[in-house]
């Protein structure tokens, strides 16, 4: 085992859920390091004062909401998914410098595309979507609108419930060639999508519950407390394929220890342990 100690965490308001310390501790027994990850609860306004007082021990922090668009002034270096989604979820700490990454994009893609591969009524998509929809608007829906460019997607449209408030969004799908569409959240709304992705709070999509398809595609619902989320359940009542946003959080952790470390690490070997501080291990 590396006798190296190094320190990193993540840092949001609130904290206390937090099943990050879980990927990136068993990843480290995996890859052999003494280094440590804790959870810290920081609002915005005490961010830039923390950020100041970490010393050489530290290699990087993960960032939760509130706090994901607040860091960008604090960095010094963007990489360019995070310049695209406006939205830096990890930090790393070089010398005198601090790195923005945003490695939700990629917990999306990796999340969706398991998802098609375990849907045998989606292995059609395979080669590609034609139609994807972002359920929401803030920072995780412009994750999503950038994740659905990668896999592909011809169109994207945009379920808002304040459709005035998302010029962020466009901002984001001009900056990836997108240009969604922004739909009105309304009860009349039908969900024949290839692809569905809901960014929103558990609880907020239960409304859509009655607009899922005869034939649904591929469902990620980032929510994975109380899982199945009545949304998901519906989907896969009707044969649909879900996918819970423990499989997004857990492939943008292990992307995040790669970028920490240097070192790369089976995302399958930390599912198991995952599931189970989810309470979902059978």
């Amino acid at each position: 085992m590396s006798a190296e100690v190094r320190r990193a965490a993540v840092l949001g308001h609130p904290i206390a859920h937090s099943l990050s310390p879980v990927i990136h501790r068993r990843a480290y027994e995996l890859l052999q390091l003494a280094w440590t990850y804790d959870k810290v609860d920081l609002t915005p306004d005490q961010l830039p004062q923390w950020l100041d007082a970490r010393d050489s021990e530290w290699i990087g922090v993960s960032l939760t909401m509130p706090l994901k668009t607040d860091v960008l002034p604090l960095l010094d270096r963007l990489d360019p998914v995070v310049r695209s989604t406006g939205a830096a979820n990890t930090v790393i700490f070089e010398p005198g410098m601090r790195c923005g990454y945003n490695t939700d994009v990629e917990g999306i893609v990796m999340a969706v595309r398991e998802a098609v591969a375990e849907s045998e009524r989606a292995q059609n998509l395979a080669c590609g979507f034609d139609r994807a929809l972002v359920v929401g608007a803030g920072a995780t829906a412009r994750s999503a609108l950038v994740a659905a460019a990668d896999l592909g997607c011809r169109s994207v449209d945009v379920l808002a419930r304040r459709p005035e408030a998302c010029s962020d969004l466009l901002t984001t799908g001009a900056a990836v060639g997108v240009e969604p569409e922004i739909l009105p959240w309304r009860d009349e709304f039908e969900l024949d999508y290839d692809l569905v992705i809901s960014t929103v709070p558990a609880g907020v999509a239960d409304d859509l519950v009655a607009r899922v398809p005869e034939w649904p595609g591929v469902l990620l619902d980032v929510v994975y407390q109380s899982w199945p989320t009545p949304f998901a359940q519906a989907w896969t009542d009707r044969g649909g394929h879900a996918a819970s946003g423990l499989e997004m959080l857990l492939h943008q952790g292990v992307r995040q220890i790669s970028l920490m470390t240097g070192l790369d690490v089976d995302p399958g070997l930390i599912r198991p342990t995952l599931l189970a501080a989810a309470g979902l291990d059978g």
